[in-house]
């Protein structure tokens, strides 16, 4: 997901090539996590030792590297200078300067946001300014490199070269836990800066003030991707505050506290202070919350007990699923992917349950925990359901979490970013995800108010929704955008309409299931390609689906042709049937041209003109099998994880947002893909791993079981489910959900019998 070329005004960053890989030491943090092993009686071969989070880090990943706990309110850790589109994290891997760590941050966004209450410890003179990219120290900035730099899911640690201060953090849900070793020689001084951040946002309004000795609490309050971000927060130190002076910028201000648009505190030490833990606590509340979280969470000193917590509960979660292979790189890639699917959704609610709304308003007892930070065109496809499989007993929380927005605003979110509503990306995406948990059998939200939700939202006349109820169809003339609005809402209304017929809505479902098949109305057989259409109906003229235009959403005529996961036998009819689509569907791997001036970055991770870099392409591989061809995904699966995935900085083909990217490597290679994200049917590809289980509620397990696979066995003969040998190619949730065993046999030529006959194919 990018928005870069509307939003963040940068160049193309395919145009800038960074080299990564010239750094091919393993950067796994050893000691540190065999620090924690020690400490929470992990063992070395526990899930998160093999979690890399450099991975994704390089390149155009843009994933957070810091500390954090599973989907926390906090994701603390190092800041550096924003040189353009890939550091909308925070932090690059081809960096050398940081300016400090700030407590929240984006991971794998196309646009950079979040970097609150940034604090950086440093040495000499009081600097109150961030310093440059080539003379850090001309302000409070330092040098770093790799080698002094350690990170595991939970904590990190890095030197700060020109100061000699050792700097280490872990989190706990909502608190950012920071300790600084200086150096004996002083005089020593730990900013809090409320004007700086990541770079990306602005502040509006800031406020700071030293409580007493011990306590600082205050707020930012900025606008940039999220326009009215409110954020507290409260600071506890474990040393007494006896220097305390105030800036407005640069310009020395009295007393100890100070509200302005730039204010910055400093606390200072004549000699050197040795060791000085610092307790952060955030809250979208108050100050008062901000320091209820801290006492609630980390109420002691123990830096090393709350690091290997923090390390614990990212093990805990990453044990949901265990895997055995003799590939070492594939097991890294496989378990940082799991973890990078784990780091958003992000709480947004404090330790006793209160939040701020969309409204602004304060909700005291939501009665559950209220999430923020959903990237939902992105998780919708793969992300989301793999968290009903994985993650069951968060799903309702989170769908809790957009209906309670669904009040506040009067329609679900579409992005929804601490308590603001970017309106970023095309559809109404939070559909599929409410949609899939309530097919799926998940009780614990309001029902009829997710059906009320979800109508509301594809009734609205905005974004060209006016046009899709009284036309069928939006213009490109009307609309920027119009074909990918149109495919999305789509899918989303077909998610709609098997609501609609489980719920008895008779009249509804066949509304929906209509609106679902207006991707028809866009088909120009003259050409075989999805087409925009005038305002008269007439196509849109001269048209190349190479071209990368406003009729597309980072993508183009080739890219959007294939979204239609909702009814692939429906475009596989409107293509002249299964040899037909299936020789149009190979055409898209080899295609090449110029996809015009306007290309989006996000159009990378390219075979022919199939984009992995960027989500819509996500299901193409997977099609194949509607058409009798389970081989041809096989092959294209395997391509990609083989291609697109490594366990480099550079490691992604895309964005990461927020865990779309590695969501689709975690489900396929575990050998099973959700083609239409609502529907409860995962499609079969090429498992990866030599066997896998996932582990259930109730002391259930489903194993998968990988016979003769290999590289080169990339093929599936047949699968044995619970004793029962089968050549359909495909599995369904309810079957995975109740335990078992599936067996699988590979080769290394494709199945005369898998997954061909009509009977054995996948159902959208």
């Amino acid at each position: 997901m990018g928005r870069t070329a509307y939003f963040c005004g940068m160049s193309n960053p395919l145009q800038r090539k960074f080299s990564v890989r010239a750094s091919r030491m393993r950067r796994m943090p050893l000691m540190g996590f065999l620090f924690a092993a020690a400490t929470m009686n992990l063992s070395a071969q526990s899930p998160v030792s093999y979690v890399d989070p450099y991975i994704g880090s390089g390149g155009h990943g843009h994933v957070f590297l810091g500390a954090s706990v599973p989907y926390g309110a906090v994701q603390v850790g190092p800041t550096n200078i924003v040189k353009g589109w890939d550091w909308c994290s925070g932090y690059h891997y081809s960096d050398s300067v940081l300016t400090g760590f700030s407590q929240m941050h984006l991971s794998g966004t196309g646009i950079g946001d979040l970097g609150d209450v940034l604090i950086m410890p440093y040495t000499g003179a009081i600097r109150t300014t961030r310093g440059t990219q080539e003379d850090p120290v001309s302000g409070y900035g330092s040098h770093y490199t790799h080698r002094h730099e350690s990170v595991r899911p939970g904590y990190y640690s890095v030197q700060l070269e020109d100061y000699g201060i050792r700097a280490e953090l872990t989190a706990s849900e909502r608190v950012g836990f920071h300790k600084y070793t200086f150096p004996k020689r002083g005089p020593s001084h730990i900013i809090i800066d409320l004007q700086e951040g990541i770079g990306w946002d602005r502040p509006v309004e800031t406020y700071i003030r030293l409580k007493d000795e011990y306590t600082i609490e205050g707020y930012r309050f900025s606008t940039g991707w999220a326009k009215d971000q409110q954020t507290w927060f409260a600071i506890r130190s474990s040393v007494p505050i006896r220097e305390w002076q105030l800036f407005d910028s640069t310009a020395k201000m009295p007393g100890r506290e100070l509200k302005g648009v730039r204010v910055k505190g400093v606390i200072s030490f004549a000699k050197s202070p040795g060791v000085v833990l610092l307790k952060v606590g955030i809250s979208p509340v108050s100050s008062e919350k901000a320091l209820a979280n801290i006492e609630a969470e980390i109420p002691g000193w123990d830096f090393a007990g709350t690091a290997g917590m923090a390390t614990a509960k990212w093990d805990k979660e990453l044990s949901r699923v265990t895997i055995t292979t003799h590939d070492a790189a594939a097991r890294r890639i496989f378990y940082t992917s799991l973890y990078h699917t784990m780091i958003d959704p992000a709480l947004f609610n404090d330790h006793d349950g209160a939040y701020r709304g969309t409204d602004k308003k304060v909700y005291e007892h939501p009665g559950f925990e209220n999430y923020s930070v959903f990237s939902l065109w992105d998780i919708y496809r793969s992300c989301a359901p793999l968290s009903t499989l994985v993650h069951p007993d968060r799903v309702d929380d989170f769908v809790n979490s957009m209906l309670a927005i669904y009040r506040q605003q009067g329609k679900l979110p579409i992005w929804p970013l601490v308590g603001n509503e970017t309106d970023c990306m095309v559809g109404y995406s939070g559909v599929p995800v409410i949609a899939d948990a309530f097919l799926k059998g998940y009780k614990g939200f309001d029902a009829h108010l997710a059906y009320e939700a979800v109508k509301a939202s594809s009734m609205r006349d905005d974004l060209g929704l006016k046009y899709v109820k009284e036309r069928g169809y939006i213009p490109s003339d009307k609309e920027v955008e119009s074909v990918s609005k149109a495919l999305e809402y789509a899918v989303d209304d077909a998610s709609i309409a098997a609501m609609a017929l489980k719920m008895g809505e008779q009249k509804d479902y066949e509304y929906y299931h209509r609106r679902a098949g207006y991707y028809r109305n866009y088909f120009d057989s003259s050409i075989g390609f999805l087409r925009p259409r005038m305002s008269d109906g007439s196509w849109v003229t001269p048209y190349n689906p190479l071209w990368a235009n406003r009729d597309f959403t980072e993508g183009n005529g080739w890219q959007y042709t294939w979204l239609v996961p909702q009814d692939v036998e429906g475009l596989i009819k409107l293509m002249g049937g299964d040899d037909a689509f299936t020789a149009k569907l190979d055409s898209l791997f080899t295609a090449s041209g110029s996809m015009g001036e306007n290309v989006a970055p996000d159009i990378s991770g390219l075979i022919g003109m199939y984009a992995h870099g960027d989500e819509p392409s996500h299901h193409v591989t997977y099609m194949y099998a509607f058409a009798g061809r389970p081989w041809k995904t096989a092959e294209k699966v395997r391509q990609v994880m083989r291609d697109f995935y490594s366990d480099q900085p550079d490691g992604l083909s895309g964005n990461e947002d927020c865990g779309a990217m590695s969501s689709w490597y975690v489900m396929s290679s575990l050998g099973f893909y959700p083609e239409n994200p609502s529907n409860g049917v995962y499609v079969l590809g090429s498992p990866l791993f030599d066997k896998a289980v996932i582990h259930l509620p109730g002391n259930k397990d489903f194993t998968i079981d990988v016979a003769n696979n290999s590289a080169k066995n990339i093929y599936i003969q047949s699968i044995v489910l619970n004793g029962v040998k089968s050549n359909r190619s495909y599995l369904l949730h309810s079957e995975i959900i109740k335990g078992g065993t599936l067996t699988i046999l590979m080769g290394p030529t494709p199945s005369p019998d898998f997954g061909t006959r009509p009977e054995d194919r996948p159902k959208s």
